[in-house]
């Protein structure tokens, strides 16, 4: 099968690229700078934005300016959104020009998509959070839609808080935590949707391969924790304590209005995903966080 990929380099993407060459499977990387790229990942083509799309059975699209790491001011949300929707109508656009398509187009989504919800049970059927981040996450899966029309069988995964080693909240929580001073974000009882990058990258190889997999699908693991379960978790894991909870109020300091996404209570369930029929390698948390840090 080809297999296009944007985001390749990323930290999921790594992961997936890794999948499908292992199971056979030729893949092209979209990338900026393919002249770096080659020489960080062999075995894989490297193209600048955007090949002709009549080549490949698959596209997948990760790419996107990360949620956190700036604050959100009125040009970073311009630059998160137009990384993403703008991004993802470019692709449309690219089907629709072309003669031949590809069967499914797997465009990321968030678990922002509900924003902060408490103890509410969180099916992919829930309403959207009338927010910033709920707002983008609408709009990010409306731009790859109209690609039904086309032809083309369209996937969101819904994405969790990704756990495992090389980027995602790991790779900033671990020095906290080795540190000894490590502890939950914001408040101990919000929920935590997480899922193990093992298994999203797992999600998407099944979401290209099953024909029945269509429309939004919530990719978290299903033994959600609490912050607080998990800081108590990763602490054991890395055999150090988590004393040291984070204050929302502090976080507002810090980052701004990116600290209500960090601090968010989502209590998101795979109905749909399970009921597809996916089945999750590393469910737990305990077990997820330690074959996730073997190398830390």
């Amino acid at each position: 099968m080809n297999v296009l990929v944007t985001g390749g380099t990323g930290f999921v993407g790594q992961v997936l690229v890794s999948m499908l060459c292992a199971r056979g499977d030729r893949v092209v990387i979209v990338t900026r700078n393919p002249e770096r790229a080659r020489a960080a990942q062999a075995g894989v083509t490297f193209e600048r934005w955007l090949p002709d799309v009549a080549r490949f059975d698959a596209v997948v699209h990760l790419a996107g300016e990360p949620i956190v790491g700036k604050r959100w001011s009125d040009a970073q949300k311009r630059v998160l959104t137009s990384s993403r929707v703008d991004s993802t109508q470019l692709i449309v656009a690219a089907f629709e020009r072309s003669s031949k398509r590809p069967r499914v187009f797997v465009s990321a989504s968030a678990v922002g998509w509900y924003g902060d919800r408490g103890e509410d049970a969180l099916t992919e059927s829930a309403a959207p959070a009338d927010n910033f981040l709920g707002r983008l996450c609408v709009q990010w899966e409306q731009a790859a839609d109209p690609a039904e029309q086309l032809g083309v069988r369209v996937v969101h995964p819904r994405i969790g808080i990704v756990l495992g080693l090389g980027g995602g909240v790991l790779s900033k929580a671990v020095p906290v935590f080795k540190f000894g001073v490590g502890g939950s974000l914001g408040p101990k009882q919000s929920w935590f949707p997480w899922v193990h990058v093992d298994d999203l990258a797992r999600f998407i190889v099944f979401a290209i391969d099953n024909e029945s997999v269509r429309g939004s699908f919530n990719v978290v693991a299903p033994g959600i924790v609490r912050q607080g379960d998990f800081a108590q978790a990763l602490g054991a894991a890395l055999g150090r304590p988590a004393l040291f909870p984070v204050p929302k109020f502090a976080l507002k300091l810090v980052l701004g209005e990116v600290a209500n996404a960090l601090t968010a209570s989502q209590r998101c369930v795979p109905e749909r995903t399970l009921a597809a029929g996916f089945e999750f390698e590393h469910p737990d948390l305990q077990a997820a966080l330690k074959h996730a840090l073997q190398k830390a």
